[in-house]
C-alpha cells in the first residue's frame, strides 16, 4: 500500500468519524445490541454441546469472538447505506472529483464502521470476564486487526452494491439481508455447525467466514500456533482483496 493511499485513508477516516464524535448518543445506542445478545444467548450456553476445545475458559471463550465477528459483519455490510444517502445529496460526486485514492475512500469508510466495534469489544470482554472469560491482550489485538481487515473487504463490497443500486434502495436492502443471515448462520458464529445436518456442515466448509470465526476463537483463546489462525488470516485478507478490487472498479465505472 502506497503512502498516498495511507494518507488519503486517514483523511477519509477522519471525515467519516467527525459526525459520529459529534453525536456520542449514536455510539451509546450501538452498545445496546451486544448487551441484548449477551443477555439472550448467555443463559443458553452453559449446557450446550459442541463448545469444548476453545481455550481453557468457559463457553464464553467460544461465544464472544463469534459475537464480535457478527457485529463487524452487520455494521460493515450495511455501510453502503451511507453512500446511498451521499449519492442522493451529491456529496459522493463531490468526493469523486477530488484527488483522493479510490481505494482510500473504501478503506477509510469501512474502518469507520470498525471503530465503534473496538468500544463494543471492550465492553463485552469487561462484562464476561467475571464469568470465567480469559482475556489475552495480544490475541485480542491480532483478532481485532483481522476483523478490521475483513471489514475493509465487506465494506467495499457493500459500497459497490450501493453504487449499483443507486436509485433502487430496495435492491440494496434486499440483497444485503438475503446474503447476511445465511452467511452468519452457516459460519457457526452463534451456534456450532456440528449440531446441524450434513449439508449445513458442508456449506460451512466453503464459507470463508467460517475460517475467520475459527481463527478469532483461537486468537481470543491465546492460541497463535494452530492452523485456524492461518486459515482465518488467509480468508480475511482474501475477502479484503476481492472487496477492494470489486469496489474500486465499480466506483471508477460510476465516475466515468
Amino acid at each position: 500500500m502506497s503512502m498516498k493511499v495511507v494518507g488519503d485513508t486517514g483523511i477519509v477516516l477522519a471525515r467519516e468519524l467527525r459526525p459520529a464524535l459529534r453525536d456520542p448518543f449514536s455510539l451509546a445506542f450501538s452498545l445496546i445490541q451486544p448487551l441484548v445478545f449477551l443477555g439472550l444467548f448467555g443463559p443458553l450456553l452453559s449446557d450446550m454441546p459442541g463448545l469444548e476445545g476453545v481455550g481453557d475458559g468457559t463457553p464464553w471463550q467460544w461465544f464472544v469472538p463469534g459475537i464480535l465477528v457478527m457485529l463487524g459483519l452487520s455494521s460493515t455490510s450495511m455501510s453502503g447505506y451511507n453512500l446511498l444517502i451521499e449519492a442522493q445529496t451529491g456529496s459522493h460526486e463531490r468526493m469523486l472529483v477530488t484527488p483522493l485514492s479510490r481505494s482510500a475512500m473504501l478503506i477509510g469508510r469501512a474502518l469507520k464502521e470498525i471503530a465503534p466495534l473496538l468500544v463494543q469489544a471492550l465492553l463485552i470482554i469487561a462484562l464476561v470476564m467475571p464469568f470465567g472469560f480469559r482475556f489475552y491482550p495480544l490475541g485480542a489485538l491480532v483478532g481485532m486487526f483481522l476483523l478490521a481487515t475483513l471489514g475493509v473487504g465487506l465494506g467495499a463490497l457493500s459500497y459497490a452494491l450501493a453504487i449499483v443500486s443507486k436509485d433502487r434502495e430496495w435492491l440494496f436492502y434486499g440483497a444485503t439481508q438475503t446474503l447476511l443471515f445465511p452467511l452468519l448462520i452457516l459460519s457457526g458464529m452463534l451456534l456450532p455447525l456440528d449440531m446441524g445436518p450434513a449439508w449445513m456442515r458442508a456449506v460451512g466448509q466453503v464459507n470463508p467466514l467460517t475460517y475467520v470465526v475459527e481463527g478469532e476463537r483461537a486468537l481470543f483463546a491465546g492460541d497463535f500456533g494452530g492452523s485456524a489462525v492461518l486459515y482465518g488470516a488467509m480468508a480475511a485478507f482474501a475477502m479484503a482483496v476481492v472487496g477492494l478490487v470489486v469496489g474500486t472498479r465499480t466506483m471508477r465505472r460510476a465516475a466515468a
